[in-house]
């Protein structure tokens, strides 16, 4: 598909720059920035559901559990 766009022309020339030094096409640069950028953010939602899921769960141990684990910890000699 074709597409116009527009950038400063600061991004568009490190672009080209870019694209030159990696063997690149304009377009197969373009392509490739944006698979990354996609998929740095796909599970972005993800993170956002849980995130307000678990706020609404209370996340602290009560004494007595926390003091039953530190118990259950074997003691190490760290000289």
């Amino acid at each position: 598909m074709k597409t116009a766009i527009s950038i400063p022309d600061s991004i568009f020339q490190a672009a080209e720059n870019l694209a030159h030094r990696l063997g690149l096409s304009r377009s197969e640069l373009y392509v490739k920035a944006m698979n990354e950028y996609l998929n740095s953010h796909k599970n972005q939602n993800v993170t956002k559901k849980l995130n307000e899921i678990y706020s609404l769960n209370e996340s602290t141990i009560d004494d007595d559990t926390l003091s039953l684990q530190i118990r259950s910890i074997p003691k190490e000699n760290w000289e």
